[in-house]
Protein backbone atom coordinates (compact mmCIF):
# COMPACT_ATOMS: atom_id res chain seq x y z
CA UNK A 1 0.00 0.00 0.00
CA UNK A 2 1.03 3.45 -0.49
CA UNK A 3 0.14 6.14 1.85
CA UNK A 4 0.16 10.11 0.35
CA UNK A 5 0.56 12.46 2.69
CA UNK A 6 -0.72 15.85 1.82
CA UNK A 7 0.32 19.03 4.10
CA UNK A 8 -2.13 21.74 3.85
CA UNK A 9 -1.78 25.18 5.25
CA UNK A 10 -4.72 27.65 3.43
CA UNK A 11 -4.89 25.23 0.63
CA UNK A 12 -9.05 25.83 -0.25
CA UNK A 13 -8.31 27.18 -3.54
CA UNK A 14 -6.36 24.01 -4.51
CA UNK A 15 -7.12 21.11 -2.49
CA UNK A 16 -10.17 19.86 -3.62
CA UNK A 17 -8.79 19.68 -7.18
CA UNK A 18 -5.78 17.78 -5.93
CA UNK A 19 -7.97 15.36 -4.01
CA UNK A 20 -10.37 14.73 -6.14
CA UNK A 21 -7.24 13.55 -8.82
CA UNK A 22 -5.52 11.36 -5.78
CA UNK A 23 -9.20 9.70 -5.08
CA UNK A 24 -9.57 8.41 -8.46
CA UNK A 25 -6.39 6.75 -8.41
CA UNK A 26 -6.46 3.02 -9.49
CA UNK A 27 -3.94 0.03 -10.05
CA UNK A 28 -2.61 0.15 -6.60
CA UNK A 29 -4.11 0.27 -2.78
CA UNK A 30 -3.64 3.45 -1.03
CA UNK A 31 -4.68 5.72 2.16
CA UNK A 32 -4.40 9.80 1.55
CA UNK A 33 -3.54 11.49 4.74
CA UNK A 34 -4.15 15.24 4.84
CA UNK A 35 -2.24 17.11 7.59
CA UNK A 36 -4.34 20.71 7.81
CA UNK A 37 -1.40 22.87 9.25
CA UNK A 38 -3.15 25.30 11.13
CA UNK A 39 -5.25 26.60 8.46
CA UNK A 40 -7.75 29.66 9.03
CA UNK A 41 -9.97 28.76 5.58
CA UNK A 42 -11.97 25.93 4.42
CA UNK A 43 -8.97 23.18 3.95
CA UNK A 44 -10.39 21.34 6.72
CA UNK A 45 -13.52 21.36 5.98
CA UNK A 46 -12.93 20.77 1.97
CA UNK A 47 -10.55 17.53 3.32
CA UNK A 48 -13.37 16.25 5.36
CA UNK A 49 -15.59 16.15 2.49
CA UNK A 50 -13.86 12.89 1.10
CA UNK A 51 -15.18 9.90 2.38
CA UNK A 52 -11.92 7.84 3.20
CA UNK A 53 -9.47 10.93 3.27
CA UNK A 54 -7.77 11.19 6.97
CA UNK A 55 -7.08 14.44 8.25
CA UNK A 56 -4.40 14.84 10.97
CA UNK A 57 -3.21 17.72 13.39
CA UNK A 58 0.68 18.30 13.32
CA UNK A 59 0.34 19.80 17.03
CA UNK A 60 2.61 22.15 18.35
CA UNK A 61 5.60 23.53 16.00
CA UNK A 62 8.80 22.30 17.80
CA UNK A 63 11.63 25.03 18.54
CA UNK A 64 13.51 25.63 14.77
CA UNK A 65 11.52 23.41 13.33
CA UNK A 66 9.52 23.92 9.93
CA UNK A 67 5.88 23.59 9.01
CA UNK A 68 5.91 21.87 6.53
CA UNK A 69 8.60 19.50 8.29
CA UNK A 70 6.42 19.43 11.56
CA UNK A 71 3.16 18.40 9.26
CA UNK A 72 4.65 15.50 7.49
CA UNK A 73 6.32 14.17 10.60
CA UNK A 74 2.52 13.82 11.76
CA UNK A 75 1.15 12.50 8.47
CA UNK A 76 3.56 9.74 8.63
CA UNK A 77 2.85 8.48 12.13
CA UNK A 78 -0.63 7.27 10.55
CA UNK A 79 0.97 5.44 7.41
CA UNK A 80 0.51 2.43 6.90
CA UNK A 81 1.84 2.30 3.66
CA UNK A 82 5.19 -0.24 2.40
CA UNK A 83 5.79 3.30 0.36
CA UNK A 84 4.88 6.81 0.97
CA UNK A 85 4.31 9.69 -1.41
CA UNK A 86 4.63 13.32 -0.40
CA UNK A 87 2.65 15.85 -2.46
CA UNK A 88 1.86 19.12 -1.86
CA UNK A 89 -2.07 20.57 -2.05
CA UNK A 90 -1.34 22.72 -5.39
CA UNK A 91 -0.86 19.37 -7.43
CA UNK A 92 -3.05 17.69 -9.61
CA UNK A 93 -2.29 13.77 -10.13
CA UNK A 94 -3.06 12.36 -13.69
CA UNK A 95 -4.82 8.87 -14.10
CA UNK A 96 -2.75 6.17 -13.14
CA UNK A 97 0.01 8.09 -12.10
CA UNK A 98 0.47 6.78 -8.77
CA UNK A 99 0.23 2.67 -9.93
CA UNK A 100 2.68 4.07 -12.38
CA UNK A 101 5.43 5.63 -10.25
CA UNK A 102 5.31 2.66 -7.66
CA UNK A 103 6.14 0.72 -10.86
CA UNK A 104 8.87 3.27 -11.70
CA UNK A 105 10.82 2.46 -8.47
CA UNK A 106 10.69 -0.82 -8.39
CA UNK A 107 12.18 -1.17 -11.94
CA UNK A 108 14.59 0.98 -11.75
CA UNK A 109 15.39 -0.55 -8.00
CA UNK A 110 15.38 2.87 -6.35
CA UNK A 111 14.06 3.61 -2.85
CA UNK A 112 13.64 7.40 -3.73
CA UNK A 113 11.55 8.82 -6.91
CA UNK A 114 10.71 12.02 -7.31
CA UNK A 115 9.48 13.80 -10.56
CA UNK A 116 8.99 17.37 -11.17
CA UNK A 117 5.71 18.27 -12.34
CA UNK A 118 4.93 20.04 -15.08
CA UNK A 119 4.19 23.92 -14.24
CA UNK A 120 0.88 26.05 -15.24
CA UNK A 121 1.90 29.48 -15.02
CA UNK A 122 -0.52 31.84 -15.71
CA UNK A 123 0.28 35.52 -16.25
CA UNK A 124 3.23 37.93 -17.16
CA UNK A 125 5.25 37.34 -14.72
CA UNK A 126 4.47 33.48 -13.76
CA UNK A 127 5.49 33.39 -17.78
CA UNK A 128 8.51 35.43 -17.84
CA UNK A 129 10.13 34.45 -14.51
CA UNK A 130 9.25 30.31 -13.74
CA UNK A 131 10.87 28.99 -17.18
CA UNK A 132 14.13 30.60 -16.18
CA UNK A 133 13.92 29.66 -12.85
CA UNK A 134 13.43 26.20 -13.85
CA UNK A 135 16.09 26.21 -16.49
CA UNK A 136 18.40 26.95 -14.07
CA UNK A 137 17.47 24.34 -11.47
CA UNK A 138 17.55 21.37 -14.91
CA UNK A 139 21.07 22.81 -15.20
CA UNK A 140 22.09 22.87 -11.61
CA UNK A 141 20.65 19.69 -10.88
CA UNK A 142 21.01 17.15 -13.67
CA UNK A 143 18.48 14.34 -13.50
CA UNK A 144 20.90 12.28 -15.61
CA UNK A 145 23.64 12.71 -12.41
CA UNK A 146 21.13 12.70 -9.59
CA UNK A 147 19.98 9.44 -10.78
CA UNK A 148 23.83 8.10 -11.07
CA UNK A 149 24.80 6.14 -7.65
CA UNK A 150 28.36 7.06 -8.72
CA UNK A 151 27.88 10.97 -8.66
CA UNK A 152 27.48 12.66 -5.11
CA UNK A 153 24.44 15.00 -6.89
CA UNK A 154 21.14 14.63 -5.00
CA UNK A 155 18.12 16.18 -5.55
CA UNK A 156 14.54 15.80 -5.21
CA UNK A 157 10.96 18.13 -5.56
CA UNK A 158 8.71 18.53 -2.57
CA UNK A 159 5.66 18.45 -4.79
CA UNK A 160 6.02 14.80 -5.89
CA UNK A 161 8.61 11.83 -3.57
CA UNK A 162 7.69 8.80 -3.18
CA UNK A 163 9.80 6.68 -0.86
CA UNK A 164 9.92 3.45 0.21
CA UNK A 165 8.79 3.41 4.34
CA UNK A 166 11.90 1.55 5.66
CA UNK A 167 14.14 3.84 3.47
CA UNK A 168 12.74 6.78 4.80
CA UNK A 169 12.61 5.79 8.68
CA UNK A 170 16.72 4.60 8.13
CA UNK A 171 17.53 8.03 7.75
CA UNK A 172 15.15 9.83 10.28
CA UNK A 173 12.65 10.85 7.58
CA UNK A 174 11.57 14.75 7.86
CA UNK A 175 12.48 14.88 11.50
CA UNK A 176 16.43 14.44 10.35
CA UNK A 177 15.90 17.55 8.50
CA UNK A 178 12.98 19.38 10.44
CA UNK A 179 15.44 22.75 10.80
CA UNK A 180 15.72 22.70 6.47
CA UNK A 181 13.31 24.87 4.91
CA UNK A 182 14.64 23.06 1.49
CA UNK A 183 13.59 19.90 2.78
CA UNK A 184 13.23 17.97 -0.01
CA UNK A 185 16.81 18.36 -1.48
CA UNK A 186 18.18 17.45 2.10
CA UNK A 187 16.18 14.69 2.20
CA UNK A 188 17.43 13.36 -1.57
CA UNK A 189 20.69 13.92 -0.16
CA UNK A 190 20.55 12.25 3.29
CA UNK A 191 18.93 9.21 1.53
CA UNK A 192 21.67 9.41 -1.17
CA UNK A 193 24.48 9.48 0.82
CA UNK A 194 23.27 6.45 3.31
CA UNK A 195 24.04 4.18 0.22
CA UNK A 196 20.17 4.23 -1.35
CA UNK A 197 19.53 4.87 -4.99
CA UNK A 198 17.09 7.72 -6.07
CA UNK A 199 15.94 8.57 -9.26
CA UNK A 200 14.51 11.97 -10.58
CA UNK A 201 13.42 13.32 -13.73
CA UNK A 202 10.84 15.91 -15.17
CA UNK A 203 7.12 14.15 -14.25
CA UNK A 204 4.76 16.08 -16.87
CA UNK A 205 3.30 12.33 -17.34
CA UNK A 206 1.75 12.15 -13.76
CA UNK A 207 1.50 15.19 -12.05
CA UNK A 208 1.11 19.23 -12.75
CA UNK A 209 0.74 21.69 -10.72
CA UNK A 210 0.24 25.46 -10.06
CA UNK A 211 2.55 26.64 -7.74
CA UNK A 212 1.60 30.61 -7.05
CA UNK A 213 -1.28 32.41 -7.94
CA UNK A 214 -0.45 36.17 -7.56
CA UNK A 215 2.99 37.96 -7.93
CA UNK A 216 2.75 38.29 -3.91
CA UNK A 217 2.93 34.67 -3.68
CA UNK A 218 5.92 33.77 -6.13
CA UNK A 219 8.28 36.82 -4.43
CA UNK A 220 7.66 35.16 -0.84
CA UNK A 221 8.16 31.38 -2.08
CA UNK A 222 11.05 31.84 -4.47
CA UNK A 223 12.53 34.47 -1.54
CA UNK A 224 12.39 31.56 0.53
CA UNK A 225 13.76 28.84 -1.76
CA UNK A 226 16.23 30.75 -4.43
CA UNK A 227 19.12 31.00 -2.61
CA UNK A 228 19.26 27.81 -0.63
CA UNK A 229 19.43 26.11 -4.66
CA UNK A 230 22.29 27.61 -5.54
CA UNK A 231 25.75 27.74 -4.45
CA UNK A 232 26.50 31.47 -5.75
CA UNK A 233 23.27 33.42 -6.09
CA UNK A 234 24.86 37.13 -6.27
CA UNK A 235 27.44 35.78 -9.42
CA UNK A 236 24.26 34.18 -10.90
CA UNK A 237 22.25 36.93 -10.50
CA UNK A 238 25.28 39.34 -12.19
CA UNK A 239 25.22 36.98 -14.62
CA UNK A 240 21.69 36.58 -15.79
CA UNK A 241 21.08 40.69 -15.28
CA UNK A 242 24.11 41.22 -17.67
CA UNK A 243 22.71 38.97 -20.27
CA UNK A 244 19.40 41.05 -19.91
CA UNK A 245 20.86 43.93 -20.69
CA UNK A 246 23.13 42.51 -23.74
CA UNK A 247 20.18 40.82 -25.31
CA UNK A 248 17.97 44.02 -24.86
CA UNK A 249 21.06 47.13 -25.93
CA UNK A 250 21.99 44.58 -28.84
CA UNK A 251 18.32 44.75 -30.07
CA UNK A 252 18.27 48.13 -29.33
CA UNK A 253 21.29 49.39 -31.17
CA UNK A 254 19.90 47.28 -34.42
CA UNK A 255 16.94 48.73 -34.48
CA UNK A 256 18.35 52.30 -33.94
CA UNK A 257 21.60 52.31 -36.18
CA UNK A 258 19.42 50.47 -38.92
CA UNK A 259 17.10 53.10 -38.95
CA UNK A 260 19.92 55.10 -39.42
CA UNK A 261 20.98 53.22 -42.66
CA UNK A 262 24.09 52.12 -40.93
CA UNK A 263 23.63 48.91 -42.04
CA UNK A 264 27.08 47.19 -40.95
CA UNK A 265 26.73 48.23 -37.05
CA UNK A 266 22.99 47.15 -37.32
CA UNK A 267 23.80 44.03 -38.65
CA UNK A 268 26.60 43.39 -35.72
CA UNK A 269 24.19 44.21 -33.04
CA UNK A 270 21.16 42.00 -34.31
CA UNK A 271 23.88 39.11 -34.94
CA UNK A 272 25.00 39.74 -31.45
CA UNK A 273 21.15 39.62 -30.23
CA UNK A 274 20.01 36.50 -32.57
CA UNK A 275 23.11 34.76 -30.65
CA UNK A 276 22.29 35.56 -26.97
CA UNK A 277 18.68 35.21 -27.33
CA UNK A 278 19.33 31.66 -29.66
CA UNK A 279 21.17 30.41 -26.24
CA UNK A 280 19.00 31.61 -24.18
CA UNK A 281 16.37 29.86 -25.77
CA UNK A 282 17.89 26.63 -25.76
CA UNK A 283 18.52 27.01 -22.01
CA UNK A 284 14.56 27.53 -21.35
CA UNK A 285 13.76 25.03 -23.55
CA UNK A 286 14.99 22.29 -21.22
CA UNK A 287 12.44 23.67 -18.32
CA UNK A 288 9.28 22.45 -20.21
CA UNK A 289 7.00 25.27 -20.51
CA UNK A 290 4.91 26.29 -23.34
CA UNK A 291 6.36 28.55 -26.15
CA UNK A 292 4.62 31.74 -25.49
CA UNK A 293 6.62 31.27 -21.60
CA UNK A 294 9.52 30.78 -23.55
CA UNK A 295 9.91 33.80 -25.57
CA UNK A 296 9.09 35.84 -22.44
CA UNK A 297 11.91 34.90 -20.51
CA UNK A 298 13.98 36.94 -21.53
CA UNK A 299 11.72 39.63 -19.55
CA UNK A 300 12.05 36.91 -16.60
CA UNK A 301 15.64 37.37 -16.69
CA UNK A 302 16.15 40.76 -14.43
CA UNK A 303 13.13 39.22 -12.67
CA UNK A 304 14.97 36.57 -11.81
CA UNK A 305 18.14 38.73 -10.66
CA UNK A 306 16.17 40.50 -8.42
CA UNK A 307 14.07 37.39 -6.56
CA UNK A 308 17.60 35.52 -6.51
CA UNK A 309 18.80 38.96 -4.52
CA UNK A 310 16.20 39.45 -2.67
CA UNK A 311 16.56 36.05 -1.53
CA UNK A 312 20.16 36.43 -0.29
CA UNK A 313 19.60 39.72 1.65
CA UNK A 314 16.57 37.89 3.30
CA UNK A 315 18.81 34.64 4.83
CA UNK A 316 21.74 37.55 5.56
CA UNK A 317 19.34 39.05 7.83
CA UNK A 318 18.27 35.85 9.43
CA UNK A 319 14.60 35.80 8.80
CA UNK A 320 12.53 34.49 6.14
CA UNK A 321 8.77 34.40 5.79
CA UNK A 322 6.24 31.33 4.40
CA UNK A 323 2.78 31.55 5.10
CA UNK A 324 2.30 33.29 7.91
CA UNK A 325 5.36 32.02 9.94
CA UNK A 326 8.62 34.14 9.88
CA UNK A 327 11.90 31.64 9.92
CA UNK A 328 15.41 32.63 11.99
CA UNK A 329 18.17 30.64 9.52
CA UNK A 330 21.63 32.31 8.85
CA UNK A 331 22.32 31.41 4.95
CA UNK A 332 25.32 28.41 5.71
CA UNK A 333 25.86 26.45 1.96
CA UNK A 334 28.69 24.13 3.93
CA UNK A 335 25.14 22.86 5.59
CA UNK A 336 22.70 23.31 3.69
CA UNK A 337 20.87 19.97 2.40
CA UNK A 338 24.37 18.07 3.41
CA UNK A 339 22.93 14.90 4.58
CA UNK A 340 24.58 14.74 7.82
CA UNK A 341 22.06 11.68 8.57
CA UNK A 342 23.92 8.60 7.75
CA UNK A 343 22.56 5.37 7.99
CA UNK A 344 23.07 2.01 5.81
CA UNK A 345 19.82 1.13 3.43
CA UNK A 346 21.56 0.00 0.56
CA UNK A 347 20.02 -3.50 1.36
CA UNK A 348 16.62 -1.91 0.35
CA UNK A 349 17.64 -1.05 -3.28
CA UNK A 350 19.07 -4.61 -3.94
CA UNK A 351 15.73 -6.12 -2.99
CA UNK A 352 13.44 -3.49 -4.38
CA UNK A 353 15.37 -3.62 -7.80
CA UNK A 354 14.20 -7.46 -8.38
CA UNK A 355 10.53 -6.22 -8.05
CA UNK A 356 9.37 -5.11 -11.23
CA UNK A 357 5.33 -5.54 -10.77
CA UNK A 358 2.20 -3.05 -10.11
CA UNK A 359 0.99 -3.55 -6.96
Amino acid sequence: MVSVMVPARDEEASLGTCLESLVAQTGVSFEIVVVDDGSTDRTRQIAQSFPGVQVADPGPLPPGWSGKNNALVAGVKRAQGEWLLFTDADTVHLAGSLARSVAEARQRGVVLLSYSPEQEVHGLWEKAVMPVIFAELASSYRPSEVSDPASPAAAANGQYILISREAYDAVGGHAAVATRLLEDVALARAVKAAGCKIFFRYGGDAVRTRMYRSFAQLREGWTKNLVLLFRSPVRLAVLRLTEFVLIVSGAAIAVATGLRGKWYPALVAATVTVVLWSFLLKRIRNAHFSWDADCLAVVGLPLFSYLLLRSRLAYAKGTVSWKGRRYEEKLDHNSIATGKVRAECAHDSRRNAGATGVV
